[in-house]
C-alpha cells in the first residue's frame, strides 16, 4: 500500500505561484508513475501533469503547459507541482496519484492509478 498526502495549497492572486508537494509513505516511489489531477466544483476530475518513475518523461495538459512543472525526488519519496502564472480557472482541489508502471511509462487516465491522496485546495482570486 502507498499512502499519499498533498500539501502546499492555498489562496493566491492571479499571476501568483504555488508549489504543491505530495509525500508518500508505505512503499518507495521508485517504481511508481505519478500524476497530478484536479477537480473544480461541478466538473469532472482531470489530468494536470504526469511523470514516469524515472522522472525522464513528463506530460502536461494543454491548459497548464508552460506554466506548471511536475518533478519528483525518489530519494525523498516526494512529488511536486510548481504552478506559476496562476489563473482563476486553475481553482480546484488538486490530487496526487501513483501506480506501478514501467520505467518510462506515464499514466494520464484516472483508472490507471490505484493510489490517491486526499487532495489540497488551490484557490486563485482574480
Amino acid at each position: 500500500q502507498v499512502q499519499l498526502v498533498e500539501s502546499g495549497g492555498g489562496l493566491v492572486q492571479a499571476g501568483g505561484s504555488l508549489r504543491l508537494s505530495c509525500a508518500a509513505s508505505g512503499r518507495t516511489l521508485s517504481f511508481y508513475a505519478m500524476g497530478w489531477f484536479r477537480q473544480a466544483p461541478g466538473k469532472e476530475r482531470e489530468i494536470v501533469a504526469a511523470i514516469s518513475w524515472s522522472g525522464g518523461i513528463t506530460y502536461y495538459a494543454d491548459s497548464v503547459k508552460g506554466r506548471f512543472t511536475i518533478s519528483r525526488d525518489n530519494a525523498k519519496n516526494s512529488l511536486y507541482l510548481q504552478m506559476n502564472s496562476l489563473k482563476p480557472e486553475d481553482t480546484a482541489v488538486y490530487y496526487c496519484a501513483a501506480d506501478r508502471a514501467a520505467f518510462s511509462k506515464i499514466l494520464t487516465r484516472e483508472y490507471e492509478y490505484e493510489f490517491w491522496g486526499q487532495g489540497t485546495q488551490v484557490t486563485v482570486s482574480s
